[in-house]
């Protein structure tokens, strides 16, 4: 997105998680005009700052709704309706300003990487490795069924660790759901999160669980040191953490249905995270970036209606509305 900014030369500011302000990486976010976000809680300042910059004239911030990644090629997940609610806050902030309606346009970007050349045998060297580590035998048989078998393995070892029963006959995506649904049930059950407010919980059905476990890691963000070493596992618990990110979109058949190069490699990415318990894996080959810009949405045209639905549930619509609207946007011209 920086380098985009570049290239029609205009300078964009950009809400970023506060995770990724470290090192040389964090001052160079804060140099092209980053600020940070802690996602999990009511982030106050950071909600502040975006109703600033987007009252400023010409102003370009960019958000990224998903609130995270999905580690998949061309795979989004669900939009956080935070982003349009903001702009419509600072739209009604600029309205009692000037007491006119003006323009404001929420503008779709889809991100697409493409390998740019066929690696094959970059796919058989990861495979090779993953084999090694978890000690799975191969027949040198089709790339897809060593994949599978490494899956599997690393599957067993997850529901052997967090002590989950596979039922029987059960599918890999049923599995996959009781391994989070345990996963997650196991941290907030050491740091007492469940029972710390029921009413809010109750409210909380529903939610996406990776909100749940940005709460978790906000919780263990801000835990006292005597705390990390005596009453829980600490590393434990935010290892848990990252795997459930880490698998949160996975489900069976991703790379079934379309066997690119770039799916196969999305997919062993999460295995070394797993296997190897490193962030970044393994260079895997030069890629190419396409940004394709789609239809700009005035939330001028949006105004009117947004204004009269006074009760907080028609609001609400329109803003869940707008947020599907730009999610599917990006998801079709990802595709």
């Amino acid at each position: 997105m920086f380098q985009l900014s570049a290239r029609i030369g205009q300078l964009f500011h950009y809400v970023v998680a506060i995770e990724a302000f470290q090192g040389v990486v964090g001052k160079l976010l804060q140099l092209v005009g980053a600020y940070s976000l802690h996602r999990g809680v009511g982030d106050r300042a950071s909600i502040r700052q975006t109703l600033n910059i987007l009252q400023q004239p010409q102003c370009k911030l960019v958000i990224f709704p998903e609130g995270g990644c999905s580690y998949q090629n061309d795979t989004v997940i669900p939009f956080r309706t935070g982003a349009i609610e903001l702009s419509l806050k600072a739209l009604e902030k600029l309205v009692k300003q000037e007491n006119t309606v003006p323009d404001f346009y929420l503008v779709p970007v889809s991100l697409k990487y493409c390998y740019l050349n066929n690696t094959k045998e970059q796919i058989d060297r990861a495979l090779d490795r993953l084999e090694t580590a978890l000690s799975v035998k191969s027949d040198r048989s089709d790339a897809y069924t060593r994949l599978r078998a490494i899956a599997e393995k690393v599957l067993n070892n997850l529901e052997a660790e967090y002590h989950v029963v596979a039922v029987e006959q059960a599918d890999w995506n049923q599995r996959f759901e009781s391994l989070r649904k345990q996963m997650l049930g196991y941290c907030e059950e050491k740091l007492s999160i469940a029972a710390k407010n029921q009413l809010r919980d109750r409210r909380r059905r529903g939610e996406a669980n990776r909100e749940r476990v940005y709460r978790v890691q906000s919780v263990l963000r801000n835990l006292p040191d005597p705390d990390r070493t005596a009453a829980i596992d600490y590393e434990h618990l935010y290892l848990t953490t990252v795997r459930l990110l880490n698998f949160d979109a996975i489900y069976d058949g991703y790379v079934a249905e379309k066997p690119t190069i770039e799916r196969y490699f999305a997919t062993l990415d999460r295995l070394e995270r797993e296997v190897f318990r490193i962030d970044r894996p393994k260079f895997k080959g030069r890629r190419e970036i396409i940004a394709k810009i789609g239809t700009p949405i005035n939330l001028k045209d949006y105004w009117q209606k947004y204004q009269s639905d006074r009760p907080t549930a028609s609001r609400s619509q329109i803003i869940n509305h707008l947020t599907e609207t730009v999610q599917l946007e990006v998801q079709t011209n990802l595709r």
